[in-house]
């Protein structure tokens, strides 16, 4: 599995209040959720997104509370994945449980640079600076789950079989 697109950067501690303000929880439609994503701190953030972009953070992405409305308003928006260089562990368990690829990498890229992820080999390449980077794949078990696009459309694959 491979993505390509263009940088979003983010800093450190960017919790799930930042990616979805609570206001917009009343719904889990991942359309309309990503017409408010990152709203109060990246204003042009959803009209400006485009599908395939990719977020790169530092640590501790995703942390705050244990709601999945934010990977989801992520998957809204189009974004491809999610490298940071440590993610909050229920967002990012949420965020597999329904189709979001994340990456855990110390990635040099600025806003704008477009990456090449290669989940199946660990590498990114960023394509504007021409620098590589390497990454610990994820378990096979949730490379499935991430290639079915989540866990419940990889259980009701399984259920068919």
């Amino acid at each position: 599995m491979k993505t390509e697109g263009k940088v979003w950067k983010f800093g450190d501690n960017v919790d799930t209040d930042q990616i979805i303000p609570a206001i917009y929880l009343i719904t889990g439609d991942s359309k309309e959720l990503a017409r408010h994503a990152f709203e109060n701190v990246r204003p042009e953030f959803p009209k400006q997104v485009k599908a395939g972009d990719i977020l790169v953070a530092d640590n501790n992405f995703g942390c705050g509370s244990s709601r999945e409305h934010a990977p989801r308003a992520l998957i809204g928006a189009g974004i491809s994945c999610v490298i940071a260089k440590s993610f909050a562990r229920i967002f990012f368990r949420n965020s597999i449980n329904i189709g979001l690829p994340l990456v855990e990498c110390d990635v040099r890229a600025k806003e704008g640079d477009t990456l090449e992820v290669d989940f199946d080999g660990g590498k990114i390449l960023n394509k504007t600076s021409g620098k590589s980077y390497t990454f610990q794949k994820m378990p096979p078990f949730l490379m499935k789950l991430m290639d079915a696009g989540g866990l419940v459309k990889y259980t009701k694959k399984q259920m068919k079989n």
